[in-house]
């Protein structure tokens, strides 16, 4: 295994954390605008609909692969910037 592939290692984890409360916060807020609801629905929520709980999940989803794609992402560069290495 690559020294900066482990070097990158506890940095991915801080930063798959991090990205993790930036990507609730995003759909807490995407939420809001959206349906004009401060709650965000849970699958077993019993007062809501299908469309909402499955409208609720796709958009979620969507949020935290983009956040964490770009924090990914940005990680790396900034490690090849430092090493001049790739950590993949």
């Amino acid at each position: 295994m690559k020294a900066s592939k482990v070097a990158y290692k506890p940095v991915g984890l801080a930063l798959g954390a991090a990205s993790g409360m930036v990507a609730g916060a995003a759909f807490k807020q995407a939420w809001k605008i959206i349906e004009g609801e401060g709650d965000t629905p849970d699958a077993t929520d019993e007062d809501r609909t299908w469309k909402q709980i499955l409208l609720a999940a796709a958009i979620q989803g969507a949020i935290f692969a983009v956040v964490k794609a770009s924090v990914d992402r940005s990680g790396a560069v900034a490690l090849r910037r430092l090493t001049g290495t790739w950590p993949g």
